[in-house]
């Protein structure tokens, strides 16, 4: 029998301190774009890429053979490395060290997409800190909150 797989994956980081480097919706296009490309170049697909000033939200499906801490730092060093080389801004661009990944089922891959297509919307009136926190209980992770934070 072949195998078959399809493992879609809620990637969430931030940028370095959660530093807004993000702001300019041109510069956060290209970072989406970027990622959209990296994720490609590692044999996964981006279902939707998107986020805020401060981080970003990725819906991903990645291959079987790849560990999600491998993929999910290739994604950000590549990404990162892209956007100095370029000097797309000013400051050296660094995501954070961490990251989140949330596994998603095929029924729930709509609604991960609505809430991504609506970060701008979103954190108006919610923090990365408050949402990052309330996704964390959602899916029953526990945490210590002295070091959630880097």
């Amino acid at each position: 029998m072949a195998s078959h797989q399809q493992l879609l994956y809620h990637l969430v980081f931030s940028t370095k301190g959660r530093t807004p480097l993000l702001r300019n919706d041109r510069f956060r296009d290209t970072v989406w774009r970027y990622m959209a490309g990296i994720t490609h170049n590692l044999m996964g697909h981006a279902l939707r890429i998107g986020g805020y000033y401060d981080h970003a939200h990725l819906l991903v499906r990645i291959p079987a053979k790849i560990a999600v801490a491998d993929f999910t730092r290739q994604l950000k060093s590549s990404t990162s490395k892209q956007i100095n080389e370029e000097n797309l801004i000013q400051l050296r661009f660094h995501w954070q060290d961490g990251y989140g990944a949330f596994t998603v089922s095929h029924r729930e891959k709509d609604c991960v997409i609505r809430y991504i297509d609506q970060q701008m919307e979103h954190h108006r009136a919610r923090t990365f800190q408050e949402e990052y926190l309330a996704i964390l209980k959602s899916h029953e992770i526990e945490y210590d909150p002295r070091y959630i934070w880097e």
